[in-house]
């Protein structure tokens, strides 16, 4: 059955794509929740309507965070946490705090799911993690880690 795409859904498509689907996986799962509709001419009209607003939207949220990368990348971001004598913190320093630090120091705001530290950051010095704004923009954010 060809059904137009109202959502992403994982392994068949994206939103406004028209794709052949199985008869029984569009009755039972994509049709009675929204996910998509029977394709007619119509309904196929209004996906390349669907696909032309994504790609304009796509286009300058991929601007807005090479903006970002831009001004991030030559900066170090300074996180004060509280540490004992031989540089270790009590606790540790999360994307949380760093993109709370980020703000607070250049004005941009960036959700903390969208850096990516592979563990929390346990001791003063300088540390990297990586930010990923776009799918196709990802770039590293320098961080030093001073104690309090």
């Amino acid at each position: 059955m060809r059904v137009v795409l109202h959502a992403d859904v994982e392994g068949v498509g994206t939103k406004g794509e028209v794709v052949e689907v199985a008869d029984g996986h569009a009755r039972n799962l994509l049709l009675p929740s929204g996910q998509a509709v029977k394709a007619t001419e119509g309904s196929e009209a209004q996906a390349e309507g669907m696909r032309r607003r994504r790609a304009i939207k796509d286009a300058s949220d991929r601007a807005s965070a090479e903006e970002v990368a831009k001004v991030l990348v030559p900066t170090t971001v300074t996180v004060t946490a509280k540490a004992g004598t031989e540089g270790r913190l009590f606790g540790s320093v999360g994307t949380a705090e760093v993109a709370e630090a980020i703000e607070e120091q250049t004005g941009i705001v960036i959700d903390r799911r969208r850096l990516i530290l592979d563990e929390p950051i346990k001791e003063t010095g300088e540390h990297q993690l990586t930010a990923r704004l776009h799918p196709a923009v990802q770039f590293p954010v320098r961080i030093e880690v001073v104690g309090a």
